[in-house]
């Protein structure tokens, strides 16, 4: 005889698990393609980063193709074109991650839609990133452009940093409707976190488009005046590192799960970390190097920022559970999730 537990969910569709129900429900495939996506998703961040910083954008001077007559570089291109256009490879790299995704997760689009609505929304990103990369050529690396695509860029990490997360859910966690891990005085200062952090990446766009690496050297600036909008970026952070303090002390002072905790303290790391590179960056006149890691640190603050979002916020938490989290109704749920559950005997 072979047992499987049937799990009913809130939405009425049963989650079928194995005796080990306290592993994933989705495949390992399924998991490192989710792993996958969020990491290539930052790494092309990057790479983009690469080729402003070293004034390749114009690398290749067209688009789609490279050249006018050349759909890759040519030698005449030299470097600028190697990096351009080595750049522009990696979004087939990114794409096949995508696709991949979505078709491991087609045949339990029914059960898990979740995880093919997020793999979806990844994939119709990859083109609408590829035409805004395209349009930023066509404008001559308009700054304002070239912000845009990094925002886009910023959005799809969330959105890769979310499905990491579900893709992590076990079978007893999706049938759950517990309530969300953070309690009713956190999750506000939670949203300030998710909003903070956003506002940070945003201004610091804007200072980036007002600054010396526009990514060829006839580019233009947006004309603001690099000093004002470095101090206006700064207020966020401020801002940011004292809700992040408050929050801190309210998890460690009352019984908060220690999932809750650790994102937090994720997070905290990836702001100190981000903001002694940004200050010291501005003190040695952006030099490139750390031009650089202070995009790779954005992009880590964003994914940092969503997975504490998630955390507090969700309904469906993936790690280990400990107990009923601060709105008190896990052990109700739990308790009723056990009641529902059905032994099926197949012979």
């Amino acid at each position: 005889m072979e047992l499987d537990s049937v799990i009913p969910t809130s939405t009425g569709k049963p989650v079928h698990s194995s005796p080990a129900s306290g592993a994933p429900a989705a495949s390992k495939t399924v998991r490192a393609l989710a792993v996958a996506s969020l990491a290539a998703n930052i790494g092309i961040v990057v790479t983009g980063g690469a080729v402003r910083l070293t004034a390749s954008g114009l690398g290749c001077p067209e688009w789609p193709l490279c050249t006018p007559d050349s759909l890759t570089t040519t030698p005449e291109m030299g470097v600028h074109g190697i990096i351009e256009f080595g750049n522009r490879l990696l979004t087939f790299v990114l794409a096949a991650i995508a696709f991949a995704m979505v078709f491991s997760v087609w045949k339990a689009r029914a059960e898990r839609g979740d995880l093919f609505k997020l793999s979806v929304f990844l994939l119709a990103g990859i083109p609408a990133q590829a035409l805004l990369g395209g349009i930023t050529v066509w404008t001559g690396l308009n700054p304002w452009i070239v912000g845009g695509h990094f925002i886009v860029s910023m959005v799809l990490i969330v959105l890769a940093t979310v499905l990491v997360n579900r893709a992590w859910l076990t079978p007893r966690q999706l049938a759950s409707a517990n309530g969300p891990l953070a309690n009713r005085t956190l999750r506000p200062l939670l949203g300030a976190l998710g909003v903070l952090s956003g506002l940070s990446v945003l201004l610091g766009v804007v200072v980036t488009g007002s600054g010396p690496h526009a990514g060829d050297h006839g580019a233009a600036r947006n004309g603001l005046d690099p000093d004002l909008v470095t101090r206006i970026h700064v207020v966020p952070v401020y801002l940011l590192v004292f809700a992040l303090i408050v929050a801190l002390y309210l998890v460690y002072r009352h019984a908060t799960d220690g999932r809750l905790r650790s994102s937090l303290l994720l997070l905290t790391a990836v702001v100190l970390v981000q903001a002694v590179i940004g200050y010291t960056q501005h003190f040695l006149h952006l030099p490139i190097v750390l031009v650089g890691l202070h995009m790779l640190g954005a992009s880590l603050l964003t994914a940092a920022a969503a997975h504490v979002v998630f955390t507090g916020f969700s309904k469906k938490v993936p790690g280990i559970d400990a107990g009923a989290p601060a709105g008190g109704t896990a052990s109700k749920g739990a308790a009723s999730t056990g009641d529902a559950s059905k032994t099926n005997v197949r012979r």
